[in-house]
């Protein structure tokens, strides 16, 4: 039922939306995400690019240097480069979200009988499922070169149920860049300057003991190698519980913080 109050003025309250109709109205708005993928395949490529180039380039260049032999080292690093991938991936929604409101898609959506918070929740949705298909193409390249899954389905399905969930937590810091920042080469130099250091100092692609004394204590609380390491134990056997855990404590706190700020910003903006 459609709630209307009247005001002094005779202004009208907006219709109250269901959490049933938001639901369906998020869902379709992500749909209408994911389908965009078919008129412009340039999204889905720069989701496949830099898997395929990463896992390439540090398992070929890198790897023989570092753990003495490429095997060894890809069995190592590709669960610290789908954490990786991930986290660059959120630039995706940042950029998409600004280039939306910049171009004036959100305006053209505020006219429709929506619920208000639709077009950010499904921005958000889509691309989160759209890390589905990257992690799908860095294990699936990672066992024609040679790495092996030691835990089975299980431990795959449980890998990508935290790297999902470490992904939606992300969000809302590129939903937050996306929103401040005014065009789109601001947002990107904005979450490259925040994703470049975290990640590379961490234990993702080298191990923590390899590193100087005064670095190691960084790379012991980092969230990027408490999540690489819960991935490796996810795929490759190994220590999962306490690293799993704090992952997933680390997606609510950056949700706590950064999902209100990100919903201001969204009322601000739009």
């Amino acid at each position: 039922m459609t709630a209307i109050a009247g005001t002094a003025g005779g202004a009208v309250a907006a219709p109250r939306v269901s959490p049933a109709a938001t639901f369906r109205h998020t869902m379709t708005l992500s749909w209408r995400s994911l389908v965009q993928i078919k008129h412009n395949p340039m999204e889905l490529l720069d989701l496949s690019v830099q898997p395929v180039m990463f896992l390439l380039l540090f398992t070929y260049v890198f790897g023989g240097a570092i753990a003495g032999s490429t095997g060894d080292y890809l069995q190592f690093a590709l669960p610290g480069l789908v954490a990786q991938n991930m986290l660059f991936a959120s630039m995706t929604t940042a950029v998409g979200l600004n280039t939306d409101i910049t171009k004036g898609v959100f305006d053209r959506l505020r006219s429709l009988p929506i619920a208000r918070s639709a077009p950010l929740a499904g921005r958000i949705v889509a691309d989160t499922l759209k890390q589905v298909w990257a992690f799908a193409l860095f294990l699936g390249l990672g066992l024609v070169l040679g790495f092996r899954v030691q835990t089975g389905l299980i431990g795959v399905a449980g890998a990508l149920a935290v790297l999902l969930a470490f992904a939606l937590a992300m969000s809302w810091v590129a939903v937050l860049v996306g929103l401040r920042a005014s065009d789109q080469e601001k947002v990107q130099i904005l979450m490259f300057s925040l994703m470049m250091p975290i990640t590379f100092t961490s234990n993702a692609f080298v191990r923590t003991d390899t590193m100087p004394t005064w670095l190691q204590k960084w790379v012991e609380v980092n969230p990027v190698s408490h999540l690489s390491d819960a991935v490796r134990g996810l795929l490759s056997g190994g220590p999962v519980a306490e690293h799993a855990g704090i992952s997933l404590l680390w997606a609510v706190g950056i949700t706590v913080v950064f999902a209100p700020l990100s919903i201001r910003a969204f009322r601000d903006r739009v």
